[in-house]
């Protein structure tokens, strides 16, 4: 990159954050860079369909899921989002209040509970757009075996050295705006 295209930037704000960062080494950058990109990717796709379908990306993400494989119990629906089953069931009841997925009685299993889109639901997909939470499982999925390995050990690292491996496996933006609580 030739000094007149490289990135700009900011002077530290600290003595101290300039001595850190003088200290990191120079494949620190492009990773943050990246990191950036995607949250900004995710949370742009998310202020979107909220925007346009009053749906948080996870809602949409549960009803695509619903889409594509009707009449699903609430823990087949958290395998396929790859969430907790405690997880995607507050995600489905804020999609059954609003009346977009009804739950019924599977016909071979009186226990079990199905979960399929309402006329409602089926309408709204029509016109949503595809989910981010989708497009980024077939990337990664697209990346070879060892690199999918590595990104997966890598950012369990990094999550483990940040602390947050004790935090709850939530949906991307699952909280959405406080009309979408």
């Amino acid at each position: 990159m030739s000094p007149a295209s490289s990135p700009r930037r900011a002077p530290p704000a600290t003595p101290a954050a300039a001595a850190a960062a003088d200290q990191l080494s120079p494949e620190v950058a492009p990773v943050f860079a990246s990191l950036r990109r995607l949250v900004h990717a995710l949370h742009t796709a998310s202020r979107d369909t909220e925007q346009r379908l009053g749906l948080t990306g996870a809602q949409l993400f549960v009803l695509t899921q619903l889409k594509v494989t009707p009449s699903l119990s609430i823990n087949d629906l958290a395998e396929r989002t790859m969430t907790h089953q405690s997880t995607v069931s507050v995600v489905v009841r804020r999609l059954v209040q609003r009346r977009l997925v009804r739950k019924v009685r599977a016909a071979d299993d009186a226990r079990r509970v199905e979960l399929t889109l309402t006329p409602s639901g089926m309408a709204l997909m029509r016109k949503a757009p595809e989910a981010m939470q989708t497009r980024l499982a077939r990337a990664i999925d697209a990346l070879d075996g060892a690199q999918r390995r590595a990104m997966a050990s890598g950012l369990a690292r990094l999550v483990t050295s940040l602390g947050g491996d004790a935090a709850p496996e939530t949906m991307f933006f699952q909280g959405g705006s406080r009309s979408q609580r």
